[in-house]
């Protein structure tokens, strides 16, 4: 099984890398930096250097892939804002959030969705219940809700062009990470776990399926 993680240096990237390498599949994984690299290259799979906030960057991961089946692709690359709607957000803030969470997925689809179709593959993409907009009840961290919402229509808009793959749309709970903190519910190895038995069990469909971390659909979008 050929599998790729964008945005893997720590976190629940590094651990997506460390759970499908311990279960025997071949992981290219990508990092912005050389620590990050490093860490990947130490659970044996391949590190490519990537920044998806830089278009430039993330134009030449196709020739990096090489033409790869791809049978799990996953996009983890994120960053957190907090803050809410009594104040304005900044403009570094809000292009920050914007980039990583929905522009650097949107320049990666065209690159590595072919490669995931070639497979019949699933395109995973990890987004939040945060973005969830039939369930918000504040708007607390709202610059990073409305990023993780415009990145479900992404995916969902972008699952028609690529009829022979297989998208969906990941919450992983909230996890004990630098971004979930460290009074979050959730380890990160739990997570990425019921988060790997959920995309191995995820079912191709017309519509996009956003679903929770133990596989639990959610209602609406």
């Amino acid at each position: 099984m050929n599998i790729i993680v964008l945005g893997a240096s720590r976190g629940i990237g590094l651990e997506f890398v460390r759970q499908y390498r311990a279960a025997g599949a071949s992981v290219i994984a990508t990092a912005r930096d050389a620590a990050g690299l490093q860490r990947i290259e130490a659970l044996g799979a391949k590190a490519l250097k990537l920044d998806v906030t830089d278009p430039a960057s993330i134009s030449g991961l196709g020739w990096q892939l090489d033409g790869e089946k791809i049978d799990v692709a996953l996009y983890v690359a994120g960053v957190y804002t907090r803050g809410g709607a009594t104040e304005p957000p900044s403009r570094e803030e809000f292009d920050r959030a914007m980039h990583t969470n929905v522009l650097g997925a949107m320049q990666a689809i065209p690159q590595v969705a072919p490669m995931v179709e070639a497979a019949g593959g699933k395109f995973v993409f990890i987004t939040s219940e945060m973005g969830h907009i039939a369930g918000v009840d504040s708007s607390y961290g709202w610059v990073y809700r409305v990023s993780k919402a415009a990145l479900n229509m992404a995916v969902a808009a972008a699952q028609p062009d690529y009829p022979r793959a297989t998208f969906v749309a990941i919450s992983p709970g909230w996890v004990k990470t630098d971004m979930g903190g460290a009074d979050a519910p959730l380890e990160v190895g739990a997570s990425v776990e019921w988060m790997r038995h959920t995309i191995a069990a995820a079912q191709h469909r017309r519509h996009v399926q956003f679903l929770d971390y133990n596989g639990q659909p959610f209602k609406g979008w």
